[in-house]
C-alpha cells in the first residue's frame, strides 16, 4: 500500500486525516516515520505558502516513493478583517496554547452582537506526489463566532465556532458532524477526487 505521510508534529491533525482518509487506499504514516516533523518558519502571506513551506520540508526526509500532504488552516473572523488568518495557532504570541487563542479572540469580539461574528475556517492542503510535483486543495466552512465556549470536543477554536445551519459548536456536535462539515474535509474530499484523476 502506498505511504502518504502528514506534514504535521500536530496529533490531532494526524488523528483527524486518518478518519478523513479512511479507505483512501494509501497508509497513513505521521511525520515520525520520517523522523518527525522538521522545525521550519512558517513565514508565508497565505495559507497555500505555509502548506508548501512544510510539504517541501517533510518530501526533503521522506522515502522517494511516499507521498506527503501538509495542511495550513485557521480562522477568518470578518469583523477582524480576516484575523487571526494565518496566525491562528499563535494568535495570543508564540507558543499560545489554545485556551489563551481562544480567550483573546472572546476579548477582541466581546462588544460584537451575534449577527456581527460570521467566520470561516479555511484549509489548504498541499500534496507532493512521488514526482515531486505539487497539487493544492482548498475547503472552508462558512458559520459564526459563540459568545462564549461551550463542549469538550475537537481543539483549537472549535468550541467556539457554530457552523452555518448548526446551533451547537463543533466542540459539542462532536467528530462524526464535524467530519462531514470541516474545512478540512472539504479540502480533503477534493483530494480524494483529485488523486482518482490522477489514477494513482
Amino acid at each position: 500500500m502506498r505511504a502518504l505521510i502528514v506534514a504535521t508534529g500536530n496529533a490531532h491533525k494526524v488523528t483527524e486525516f486518518d478518519r478523513l482518509l479512511e479507505g483512501c487506499g494509501f497508509e497513513l504514516c505521521s511525520a515520525s516515520v520520517c523522523g518527525g516533523m522538521p522545525d521550519v518558519v512558517e513565514d508565508g502571506d497565505s495559507f497555500a505558502a505555509n502548506a508548501q513551506i512544510k510539504a517541501i520540508a517533510l518530501r526533503a526526509l521522506a522515502p522517494p516513493e511516499a507521498w506527503v500532504v501538509s495542511d495550513d488552516s485557521g480562522l477568518e473572523v470578518d469583523a477582524l478583517e480576516g484575523a487571526p488568518g494565518i496566525f491562528s495557532a499563535r494568535y495570543a504570541g508564540q507558543g499560545a496554547t489554545d485556551r489563551a487563542n481562544l480567550e483573546k479572540l472572546l476579548i477582541e469580539l466581546a462588544d460584537l452582537p451575534p449577527m456581527q461574528r460570521s467566520a470561516r475556517f479555511r484549509c489548504v492542503l498541499c500534496l507532493i506526489d512521488p514526482h515531486g510535483e505539487e497539487h493544492f486543495f482548498e475547503g472552508e466552512c462558512e458559520g459564526c463566532i459563540a459568545m462564549e465556549p461551550s463542549g469538550t470536543e475537537g481543539f483549537g477554536y472549535d468550541p467556539v465556532f457554530i457552523p452555518a445551519g448548526h446551533s451547537e459548536s463543533f466542540g459539542e456536535l462532536g467528530d462524526s458532524v464535524k467530519s462531514r462539515l470541516s474545512h478540512r474535509a472539504a479540502a480533503v474530499q477534493k483530494m480524494r477526487e483529485g488523486l482518482e484523476a490522477f489514477e494513482v
